[in-house]
């Protein structure tokens, strides 16, 4: 086992060495793009409990901020994406981070809960656009050899904004004490303030990263085609879309699948962990960190066996394992037996959700490949949009939140693995052709 991971872990190295430093800015452009999306998510997450108490409203009321963001983030997917398609990846990203960063700066001075879920709702749009945008620049840019585990690091972008916001929690929500002297607590609204740093990360983008080769290929192919230079009779963007949408169709019950089994093991366990588990502040953030490494282990391990397994049985596998350790993560009676079991459950999620960018970006055709992907992503995330909400609203009235997320693990792991295997392999696809 040990000299198999090196084998992997010497791969990865190998693939990353054969990019060009251009290449490597992009890569990293996307990840901390979606490491900062991801960090401004969690942050609401994690202060559930609190901006109830503040309002004075049920834990199922703040949730209902994660369904706005998740139901407008389509809609973020489908602006963003189409603009990147047009104008291209690089300044519609830009762009994208800083929507993003605004607003949840904005969101630390809601006067009330009302005005909290407008701007999450507003937060919803300029997430919805980050993943698409971001997944289309690296794989157009990116070789494919290796694409399977650029896809598992990529994800876990996630993984590390999530890791970012419960490190956040755990420190800075009620202080610590260094050396003797005590560092007062921000709150919630604080951490939000924290959560608008990512806009700086529009100077990076700015200096660093070049547009998609791939999109600047085809926008001559476009002015080409206007000015007659492409003969009419040849295949146009129109077929090879109707061609497409079966597929697409396909990609959006597979992503419905694959948000309920993330959100359906995240969104509600940080309160779970504070309300039923009766664990401080500081013990959730750190278990929170903990299974944010977890995550990240997970996508790096199934997204480069991706590449010898194909991306179906990266899935699949990952998905079936999750049940065994549901005993752990929901059932668990010390913090020690609940962040075990919260650990191994990531590395399953996320191992899962680490072969998402490569497969939907190789099943899409490049003319909509920023729109495609990510509006599929996020119509499967409208779909599920209620999941936080509904599972905090059941364990409240059944008094059982280990039932709730145990049940589930166990129906969306079924149905995530019966959904993959119907899919079709798109591993090693070409996707210069424009």
């Amino acid at each position: 086992m040990s000299s198999s991971f090196a084998d992997h872990f010497g791969t990865v190295i190998q693939n990353f060495r054969r990019l060009t430093s251009s290449q490597r800015h992009t890569f990293l452009a996307a990840f901390l793009g979606w490491t900062m999306d991801s960090l401004d998510f969690f942050i609401l997450i994690f202060c559930v409990p609190a901006i109830a108490k503040e309002f004075h409203t049920q834990p199922s009321a703040v949730l209902g901020a994660v369904f706005l963001t998740q139901a407008f983030r389509p809609v973020g997917a489908l602006l963003f994406g189409m603009l990147a398609d047009r104008f291209g990846r690089r300044p519609v990203l830009m762009v994208n981070i800083l929507s993003f960063s605004v607003i949840e700066l904005a969101c630390a001075f809601a006067p009330s809960l009302g005005a909290l879920l407008v701007l999450r709702a507003l937060f919803g749009l300029a997430m919805g656009g980050e993943w698409g945008v971001g997944a289309a620049l690296v794989f157009e840019t990116l070789p494919k050899e290796g694409r399977g585990t650029f896809s598992g690091i990529l994800q876990e972008g996630y993984a590390m904004g999530s890791i970012l916001a419960s490190g956040a929690f755990a420190l800075f929500f009620n202080g610590f004490v260094l050396s003797g002297l005590h560092v007062p607590g921000i709150g919630w609204r604080g951490l939000f303030i924290v959560g608008s740093i990512p806009a700086l990360l529009v100077f990076y983008v700015q200096a660093r990263v070049e547009e998609s080769p791939v999109w600047l290929a085809g926008a001559k192919t476009r002015a080409d085609r206007v000015s007659g230079v492409i003969r009419r009779n040849e295949p146009g963007t129109s077929a090879t879309l109707l061609k497409f949408l079966p597929t697409f169709l396909f990609l959006v019950l597979l992503m419905t699948a694959f948000m309920s089994f993330s959100h359906g093991t995240q969104d509600v366990y940080p309160t779970f962990l504070t309300t039923y588990a009766k664990l401080n502040p500081s013990t959730v953030g750190s278990i929170g960190v903990l299974y944010g490494f977890g995550s990240i282990l997970g996508g790096f391990v199934f997204g480069t066996l991706s590449e010898r397994w194909g991306r179906k049985r990266a899935i699949v596998t990952a998905a079936l394992l999750s049940i065994p350790i549901i005993p752990l993560w929901a059932y668990g009676h010390s913090a020690f037996t609940l962040g075990a079991g919260a650990v191994l459950i990531q590395f399953m999620v996320q191992g899962a959700w680490g072969v998402v960018p490569a497969y939907l970006t190789e099943l899409s055709p490049a003319p909509v490949r920023a729109t495609a992907p990510g509006l599929a992503y996020q119509l499967g995330g409208l779909v599920t949009s209620w999941n936080g909400k509904a599972q905090a609203l059941a364990a409240e009235r059944w008094g059982n939140y280990p039932a709730v997320l145990a049940i589930t693990v166990i129906v969306v792991a079924l149905a995530l693995s019966g959904l993959a295997l119907l899919g079709r392999e798109a591993k090693g696809q070409d996707m210069t052709v424009v």
